[in-house]
């Protein structure tokens, strides 16, 4: 069974920095794109930044400049480097993984339990 295992949630100051991580655990073969979504309370959840398994990028045009998000295929992780934090950024954050290959399954789509950052002003 695929989990995906989130860490380095937390209250920053703004103008501060966080880095959050995120390890698929268990028996995988492949992951197509890996990524970081949030959930602020009252809004609906939102992509942050996706990066496929050839390193392509995408990110929210709120987060452009001041988020880096970076993978390892090898050890099935993904980072995601938050500065210039502002208290807008306080939210739920999720890490996502997409097309997931393992020995015996297969899965479209997988999340991970969550991270609490908090921005304070």
């Amino acid at each position: 069974q695929v989990q995906l295992v989130e860490s380095g949630g937390g209250l920053v100051q703004a103008g501060g920095s966080l880095r959050l991580s995120c390890v698929a655990s268990g028996s995988i073969v492949s992951i197509n794109a890996m990524g970081w979504y949030r959930q602020a309370p009252g809004k609906q959840r939102e992509l942050v930044a996706q990066i496929t398994r050839d390193a392509s990028t995408n990110y929210a045009d709120s987060v452009k400049g001041r988020f880096t998000i970076s993978r390892d295929n090898a050890k099935n992780t993904v980072n995601l480097q938050m500065n210039s934090l502002t208290p807008e950024d306080t939210a739920v954050y999720y890490c996502n993984a997409k097309e997931i290959s393992a020995p015996t399954y297969w899965y479209l789509e997988l999340w991970g339990q969550g991270t609490l950052v908090t921005v304070s002003s």
